[in-house]
């Protein structure tokens, strides 16, 4: 009985941190290897350099690299249970990682799904994070428990960004990723093709080197928007590495101006479901009014399925 309290008070915890936070999106890719965390962050710090305040939630428990590409791997969280507080990268950035509460990184972590899935409430419900115009959530490759869990506990999500890169291997596994978002009725925000070429930083000019345009072609063969392309940067990896945000870096670079691009399609898809009501109905109830119906039934002689 003490445990199903428990699950209640976090519950309620979730509930009212989600009230605070405008928008949640979440980063898919069909498969590993495409710069998923790299689009992540930059997306992240493109909308904190607009104003914005943003979190970052880390759920790629097992490959959490979100704290090394934002300088922060050194650093833990603080506060108390129930009560603890995202790491701070700026006044209007903060984040949540698996990597944060101390665990060795070069040991390999062994957890099943149920452990997973304690972790993502935790982050949803135990981290303030305040009020918050967008939380971005990183989620590991593929459609396994830490993508499921996350929408599962946020029907409001306002949308799926799903990364790929130019090869057909990986635009297909991407439509695994717009199949499971379309199951969970999370609304596709779109395709992004990351590494779609490589420009010269000498001479400027663009070497498609693992071919291009293969995103836009998924995206009108899905009839997903297409948010735009990313070219290779040699000064992402260097970002990354240094823990350096990439958009302060280098802000007049190709790769800078697509992200940029990029967070205003993003905004303009969620504007126009907006307006086609898409997200209408998708708000859930408290679970102080559930539990309350719940305890009136049993009061009243109904006993609950179990």
């Amino acid at each position: 009985m003490h445990g199903t309290n428990d699950k209640h008070a976090q519950d309620v915890r979730i509930y009212d941190n989600l009230k605070k936070i405008k928008n949640v999106i979440t980063v898919l890719s069909g498969k590993g290897g495409v710069g998923k965390s790299t689009v992540a962050v930059n997306l992240a710090h493109s909308l904190v350099n607009e104003g914005y305040s943003v979190g970052i939630m880390d759920v790629d428990i097992h490959g959490p690299n979100i704290p090394k590409m934002l300088g922060i791997e050194d650093r833990h969280f603080s506060g108390e249970a129930e009560a603890i507080e995202p790491v701070e990268i700026l006044p209007n950035f903060h984040a949540a990682s698996i990597a944060l509460v101390g665990y060795d990184p070069a040991e390999a972590l062994i957890w099943r799904g149920p452990m997973k899935i304690g972790l993502i409430r935790q982050f949803l419900g135990d981290v303030v994070w305040g009020e918050l115009d967008y939380l971005i959530i990183d989620t590991p490759p593929g459609t396994g428990d830490e993508a499921l869990t996350t929408a599962q506990l946020i029907p409001q999500m306002k949308g799926a960004v799903v990364v790929t890169s130019p090869q057909d291997v990986s635009i297909l596994d991407s439509r695994k990723s717009m199949t499971f978002a379309d199951k969970l009725n999370i609304p596709i925000l779109g395709i992004i093709e990351n590494m779609s070429s490589f420009v010269c930083s000498h001479c400027g000019g663009v070497t498609d080197i693992f071919g291009r345009g293969g995103g836009m072609k998924a995206s009108e063969t899905v009839d997903v928007p297409f948010l735009g392309s990313v070219p290779i940067d040699p000064g992402i990896v260097v970002a990354g590495d240094q823990g350096r945000p990439f958009m302060a870096q280098f802000p007049d670079r190709p790769a800078a101006q697509a992200f940029k691009e990029i967070i205003k399609n993003v905004n303009e898809e969620i504007r126009k479901n907006s307006e086609k009501g898409l997200y209408e109905g998708k708000d859930p109830e408290d679970p102080r009014i559930a539990e309350a119906e719940r305890k009136k039934s049993v009061a009243d002689g109904f006993k609950p399925l179990q």
